[in-house]
């Protein structure tokens, strides 16, 4: 599924960021915030095509807090505290300009964002496999 690829893949980039050279380096820090908020771009927008697949009512149209909030009412989203405190930074991380609010956000990426995109990442692939199955054996019917 390209969605969940496009999630997969960013992923991979967020999670090789170099964090030491992001201390020091202003652009990379840049960088590393950026490829934060693609990946969770590409988070729910995976999550929201996951739960389509698996026929779940309100998964067609919806905010990301929607979405979210729909995975963990689904069990798709296992720790519904921490994505949400991502939909905040995420929003509010075009207004950081202090480098104390750069450094938590740093932090936050390397110790509970990827962490927790790891998971979901995980999930949806788990997920997707079933809703795969489920498909093959409607067509054996």
């Amino acid at each position: 599924m390209k969605k969940l690829d496009n999630f997969s893949n960013c992923l991979t980039v967020l999670k090789n960021a170099d964090f030491k050279l992001a201390d020091s380096n202003e652009i990379y820090r840049t960088g590393v915030i950026g490829q934060f908020n693609l990946t969770f771009e590409l988070a729910w927008k995976a999550l929201q095509e996951v739960l389509k697949l698996h026929g779940a009512a309100g998964a067609e149209t919806g905010s990301p807090r929607e979405i979210l909030q729909l995975g963990y009412k689904l069990g798709f989203v296992s720790d519904a505290s921490v994505w949400l405190l991502m939909l905040k930074k995420r929003n509010t991380s075009v207004h950081i300009y202090n480098e104390e609010e750069i450094d938590e956000m740093i932090l936050l990426i390397r110790d509970s964002f990827i962490p927790a995109f790891g998971e979901l990442e995980k999930t949806l692939q788990e997920k997707l496999q079933e809703a795969e199955e489920e498909w093959k054996q409607e067509e054996k019917k």
